[in-house]
């Protein structure tokens, strides 16, 4: 992942130097955050959050808000037919937007109700942020707001689309964006050089509709399917192993350095080796919903389909504890520290506390807006967009 080198590298040579620069420790460039684990590197926000401020949005999305270099990226879809495809970018600090770039889909732009062409959530490599599209229009701009390059994908491919809308979000590893457009009649993943946009290579997928999203595990993204999960070399799409006893199509993988929590017959947990993938254990009743799991030291915590939280166990999938949330829940929880936050449909922010002996909401913030999506995490603070707003809370 060489942006990923290249900012820890600046990072060293400032800090040697005496300069501090925070931004690049609190950045959270993809949806669930560095390398889609969902786990903040930084310091805990804290349980006791409030409203520091929200800003306006125009049109719906499930996208997340991601976090580069102090400012807020986000995307949604207004009019009528959703085709007015925005790009935000928002101070951190003040809510105050920076710029906004509005452009018109060129594909489908039909989707079910409940989601939105603006679904899938933006990426960064630090130097440049990439908006994807359930029309699967996709576009790169600098962080000044300058248009780099755009693609309309369904151009290329014309019939990779779903009529419920897509909802898969690119990762960015080595240089290469990594696109997912899975259904039932084209399906197919591409890597896109971040510099000129053009495709690297170009892979056939399994045909079946699919809104997971790819992680990032020891350089390595790991694409999910229906089949179960492949992992490539982002920079010329190799496959490295293949794991084939099928997988979830809505939530995704979790990932940490040692293994990977795939929604798979419940939850089953592997650790990829040249070709294959070894299974550590297998766990029928740790089954996700809609929302995707997390990891928090040895302890991975699944939300079921009835808005309750599991604890259990990394070593071995055995459940700890169980706790009821308000819900219903369609985003993914995220965490920092012990804590673990998450957001329901009717607009309940919860915070729970992880080492209360059965798990504890110890605090709430009441939005009153739809929240469909997941939350953000940098510097200190909660970043999470309703259907009308974003939001910040510490």
């Amino acid at each position: 992942m060489k942006p990923c080198f290249s900012i820890l590298s600046a990072a060293l040579l400032l800090s040697s130097f005496g300069i501090r620069h925070s931004a690049f420790a609190a950045d959270w460039p993809q949806f669930r955050g560095p390398n889609g684990s969902a786990v903040s590197t930084e310091a805990a926000p804290g349980p006791k959050l409030a409203v520091a401020w929200s800003a306006d949005l125009p049109g719906r999305g499930l996208s997340s808000p991601i976090v580069v270099g102090g400012k807020i990226f986000l995307t949604c879809a207004s009019g009528p037919d959703q085709s007015n495809l925005h790009v935000f970018c928002f101070n951190a600090a003040d809510g105050k937007k920076v710029w906004e770039r509005v452009m018109k889909a060129t594909g489908r732009t039909m989707s079910h109700n409940k989601t939105n062409v603006a679904a899938a959530t933006m990426c960064s490599d630090g130097e440049r942020v990439f908006a994807l599209y359930s029309s699967n229009d996709l576009f790169a701009f600098d962080l000044a707001g300058n248009l780099l390059w755009l693609r309309g994908l369904t151009y290329d491919y014309a019939n990779a689309s779903n009529s419920l809308g897509m909802s898969s979000s690119p990762v960015v590893a080595d240089e290469t964006l990594v696109v997912q457009s899975e259904n039932d009649s084209e399906s197919l993943a591409v890597g896109i050089d971040v510099t000129t946009g053009k495709n690297r290579w170009k892979m056939e997928r399994p045909k079946a509709a699919n809104w997971t999203s790819a992680v990032v595990y020891q350089d390595v993204v790991a694409l999910q399917s229906s089949k179960g999960l492949t992992g490539i070399r982002p920079r010329t799409g190799e496959v490295v192993w293949d794991y084939t006893d099928g997988a979830s199509t809505i939530p995704s993988s979790a990932v940490t350095q040692a293994a990977i929590y795939v929604p798979s017959n419940g939850l089953t947990a592997l650790v990829p080796e040249k070709g294959a993938a070894s299974q550590l254990w297998r766990a029928s009743g740790l089954k996700p919903g809609t929302g995707s799991p997390v990891v928090i030291g040895d302890a991975i915590y699944v939300l079921n389909n009835s808005g309750v939280l599991i604890q259990a166990s990394t070593a071995t999938g055995d459940e700890a504890w169980k706790l009821r949330l308000k819900g219903p829940i369609s985003g993914s929880p995220v965490a920092a520290g012990k804590y673990i936050y998450i957001a329901s449909e009717r607009g309940d922010f919860q915070v729970v506390d992880t080492t209360a002996k059965e798990g504890e909401v110890i605090h709430s913030v009441e939005l009153k807006d739809t929240i469909l999506s997941t939350p953000a995490i940098s510097d200190g603070a909660v970043y999470i967009r309703s259907d009308k707003k974003l939001w910040k809370l510490n």
